[in-house]
């Protein structure tokens, strides 16, 4: 039998994920993991990341090699502005 270490995760190399609660996109400077911003715009994830590129997306910071969040306050914006154009 295989031990797992760190909440069931092999090796311990990562914690086990926890959702981000939306609630989280109510602090412009928050910054959100791409599983809450798809939430939020009802978009799939590669949806997301080919708008990016074309420029039609706020642009996510880069944390780490593993790691990129976008700025709450650039989503909600977006949002906003996709209900007006509407």
């Amino acid at each position: 039998m295989e031990h797992l270490n760190n909440g069931g995760t092999k090796g311990g190399k990562h914690a086990p994920h926890k959702p981000q609660p939306v609630a989280a996109a109510e602090c412009d400077d928050a910054l959100l993991q791409i599983h809450t911003v798809t939430t939020l715009a009802g978009l799939g994830r590669s949806t997301i990341y080919r708008l990016v590129s074309e420029g039609k997306f706020p642009q996510p910071i880069k944390r780490g090699l593993r790691c990129t969040r976008f700025r709450a306050g650039d989503v909600t914006a977006w949002l906003k502005a996709q209900v007006a154009s509407a």
